[in-house]
């Protein structure tokens, strides 16, 4: 069966007036990504990458062009209606991992669900649940600043995972862990993906990149390639 499109981006531009500049972070962008795709967005400093993420994450809007995600018309909407397909639809993994330092993991992966009105039963069961499945299901009451950065990342996986987003959007996720850490993490990231998430992760690094199952370079505010990986690296590395 043929897996449809999660994302549909036709034509997407960005452009910041700077002064007297026009800046055109992105110049006209078309690419669709398929439920349970692995994907890589590369791109030198400059090249568009993180306003593409800031658009698919529905963190910004889009000056012309149109985004659908999972049938929504993402392009057309206002501040609250992006507010609310954000927390919906997409999990973010981020760099500086974005934990509140005074909560304890089990709080902090439970603040999505918060957002979401689901009550506090649930909530505690769906977090355990999920910081099980990242292998930190003995760390529930521990603050972030009792874990390592290893951890510290698990747990916000856990947190991006735990509406059942459509997407899980990571922005240079391994960028603060030393190298057995961050391979560690890419491993799960993969056992993700096998499970049938569908992952856009935003890097500058090809050795993480190589994890993915398609790349897509941005130079100048366009797609310069857009390629299968041919030997990804798999979880029996």
């Amino acid at each position: 069966m043929s897996k449809r499109p999660i994302i549909q981006i036709k034509d997407l531009t960005r452009f910041y007036q700077m002064g007297e500049t026009e800046v055109r972070a992105l110049n006209g962008v078309t690419f669709d990504v398929l439920e349970n795709e692995y994907i890589a967005i590369m791109g030198p400093s400059g090249s568009g990458k993180s306003t593409l993420m800031n658009m698919i994450g529905c963190l910004d809007t889009p000056t012309g062009g149109e985004y659908i995600l999972n049938n929504n018309r993402v392009s057309q909407m206002d501040d609250a209606e992006l507010a609310e397909v954000r927390n919906r639809e997409i999990g973010f993994v981020f760099q500086t991992f974005n934990l509140l330092p005074r909560t304890t993991c089990l709080a902090n992966v439970e603040l999505p669900l918060i957002y979401a009105g689901v009550k506090a039963s649930e909530r505690k069961e769906r977090a355990s649940e999920v910081l099980s499945k990242v292998g930190l299901g003995d760390r529930l009451d521990h603050k972030p600043n009792e874990l390592s950065g290893g951890q510290r990342q698990r747990v916000a996986i856990a947190r991006a995972l735990v509406n059942s987003p459509s997407i899980l959007l990571a922005d240079e996720p391994t960028g603060n862990l030393d190298t057995k850490t961050g391979d560690e993490i890419m491993l799960l990231f993969e056992e993700l993906y096998k499970a049938g998430n569908t992952i856009i992760l935003v890097t500058h690094e090809n050795e993480i990149a190589e994890y993915s199952r398609r790349i897509v370079r941005l130079r100048d505010g366009v797609i310069e390639s857009d390629e299968k990986v041919a030997n990804p690296v798999l979880a029996a590395h």
